[in-house]
């Protein structure tokens, strides 16, 4: 098994960005697909950004051009770099492992404990 912990959530004004971290240990970080997904309150999780263990980078239509994820092998971590927030990004980050990429949740079985981000606007 493999052990996700996530940081970096807080509140931001809307237009405002904030640097989600996840600190990977347990199983060897370079051979995991690693992702995010998000959670608001009364909604299923759904996807938003994704990169393989060869960092090809996979976006959620609503995130593209203002999130980017990005991995550092050598500190076992996948970070979110999140722009131009809006109040609709409000909701539960999670960090998410797996073997290979997925944009379906259900299909992921390692997941970190979330980390609250609001938008405010």
């Amino acid at each position: 098994q493999v052990q996700l912990v996530e940081s970096g959530g807080g509140l931001v004004q809307a237009g405002g960005s904030l640097r989600l971290s996840c600190a990977v240990s347990g199983r060897t970080f370079s051979n995991y697909a690693m992702g995010w997904f998000r959670q608001a309150p009364g909604k299923e999780r759904e996807f938003v950004a994704a990169i393989s263990w060869i960092d090809y980078t996979y976006y959620a239509d609503s995130v593209k051009g203002r999130f980017t994820i990005s991995r550092d092998n050598g500190k076992n971590t996948v970070t979110l770099q999140m722009n131009s927030l809006k109040p609709e990004d409000t909701a539960v980050y999670y960090c998410a492992a797996g073997s290979v990429v997925s944009t379906i949740a259900t299909t992921i079985s390692n997941w970190g404990q979330g980390t609250q981000v609001t938008v405010s606007s």
